[in-house]
C-alpha cells in the first residue's frame, strides 16, 4: 500500500468512526431501542366478548401483552394466552376496592387478603410476576394513620405467599387520599423490608398535583410496573378533576420526553401498560398502541 492509498483509507476510517459516535451525521446509525414492552389493562379492551376475542384484538392492534384482572376463569385465560401468544405480565387485584384493606371491619380485611392471594396465584399461573394492589382508602371514617396501619398489617399476611410464588405485590398510586407524595410512597414500600413489595406507578394519576418524572426518579428501582395514562390540567380546571382524564395519549399535560428520560435514568426495562379509554373498536385499540409507540420513542 502506497502513502496515497494509506492516507485515503485513514481519512475514510476516521469519518466512519465519527459518524458512529454522532448518529445524527448518518441516517444509517440509529439510537438503541428501549427494551420496554407494550401492554394494555384488561378494562381498556372493549373489542370482543370472550377472552380469546379480546386477546386477538389486542394482538392485532400491536400490543405485546395484556394485564388481566384477578378472579377470571384461569382455563379460559390460559387458552387465550397460548392460542394468541400474548404475554400476561401482571394481574390487577379486582377485589381491592370491594374488600379494602383499610376497612374497620376485620372480616372485610380478611376477604381482602384472601382476594390478594388469589390474585398472586393467578399471576403465577399466567406467567406474570406482578400484582397491582390498591392498599386502602382514606375517608372521613377511616383516618390516614388507620389506613396505613391496617393495610400494612394485612399486606404482611400475604408476603410469604408472594415470596413463595415469586410474584411481586405492587402498590399503585391512585386517588384514594393515601400516599400523597413520592417520598411517602417510597417509605411505605421500604418498611416491608422485602423486595417482593414494590410500586405500581401510574403516570397520569399524578399530573393533577405533581410531575410524574419526579416520582419516577424518587421511586426508582421500587417500580415494578408502569401504567401509561394521560391527563389534562385545562380540562381539570374547566370541567372538574375527573374530566382531566378525558384526553387522548400525548394530547394532555404529561411531559412524555421528561418521563421517558426519567425511566431511562432509573434503568426501568419492564412493561408500559396503557390504562385509557378509547379501546372499544379495533381502530381505537390500534390508535392507543400507536400513541404508546410514539411515547416510547420520545
Amino acid at each position: 500500500m502506497n502513502r496515497r492509498d494509506f492516507a485515503k483509507k485513514s481519512v475514510l476510517a476516521s469519518a466512519m468512526i465519527a459518524t458512529a459516535q454522532f448518529p445524527g451525521l448518518s441516517g444509517s446509525v440509529q439510537q438503541p431501542k428501549r427494551p420496554l414492552k407494550k401492554g394494555i389493562m384488561w378494562g381498556g379492551v372493549g373489542v370482543g366478548k370472550s377472552v380469546l376475542e379480546k386477546f386477538q384484538a389486542v394482538k392485532a392492534a400491536g400490543f405485546d401483552g395484556v394485564e388481566v384482572d384477578s378472579h377470571m376463569d384461569r382455563k379460559e385465560v390460559l387458552a387465550a394466552r397460548d392460542q394468541t401468544g400474548m404475554v400476561i405480565p401482571s394481574v390487577c387485584d379486582s377485589k381491592h376496592w370491594e374488600f379494602i384493606l383499610s376497612s374497620p371491619d376485620p372480616e372485610t380485611r380478611k376477604k381482602g387478603v384472601d382476594a390478594l392471594i388469589v390474585a398472586l396465584e393467578d399471576a403465577k399461573a399466567y406467567g406474570g410476576d406482578t400484582v397491582l394492589l390498591v392498599p386502602g382508602r382514606v375517608t372521613q371514617d377511616i383516618s390516614y394513620d388507620q389506613c396505613w396501619d391496617r393495610s400494612v398489617a394485612e399486606i404482611k399476611k400475604a408476603i410469604p405467599v408472594a415470596e413463595k410464588l415469586g410474584v411481586k405485590i405492587a402498590i399503585e398510586n391512585v386517588w384514594n387520599g393515601f400516599l400523597l407524595s413520592p417520598l411517602e410512597a417510597a417509605r411505605y414500600v421500604d418498611q416491608f423490608q422485602s423486595p417482593i413489595v414494590g410500586n405500581y406507578f401510574d403516570i397520569g394519576n399524578i399530573v393533577a398535583w405533581g410531575w410524574p418524572e419526579q416520582w419516577i426518579r424518587i421511586l426508582g428501582k421500587r417500580i415494578a410496573k408502569i401504567h401509561v395514562k394521560e391527563y389534562s390540567r385545562k380540562l381539570r380546571d374547566t370541567k372538574g378533576m375527573g374530566a382531566g382524564f378525558d384526553v387522548k395519549l400525548r394530547d394532555g399535560d404529561v411531559n412524555w420526553s421528561a418521563v421517558m428520560k426519567a425511566i431511562d435514568d432509573i434503568g426501568y426495562h419492564s412493561w408500559m401498560n396503557v390504562e385509557m379509554d378509547g379501546g372499544d373498536t379495533p381502530a381505537g385499540l390500534k390508535d392507543l398502541c400507536d400513541r404508546l409507540k410514539l411515547i416510547l420513542e420520545s
